[in-house]
């Protein structure tokens, strides 16, 4: 089924030293939302980065 939307099932999501969660972008392969994780957490950040997938209801899993 083709009806012209993209599925963006990987989600980025970034922790700050006070605890507060804020999604950073949502992503087609999990390959690439690790990319993204990596590369914003070797910037040195006290920051945590990690990858969720998101359920079909649009919810992250896990």
């Amino acid at each position: 089924m083709n009806d012209g939307t993209v599925t963006l099932p990987w989600l980025v999501v970034r922790q700050d030293d006070n605890g507060n969660r804020y999604r950073v972008g949502r992503y087609a392969t999990r390959a690439e939302a690790e990319r993204i994780a990596d590369s914003l957490d070797g910037r040195g950040h006290e920051q945590l980065y990690w990858v969720e997938r998101i359920s079909q209801s649009g919810t992250p899993s896990g």
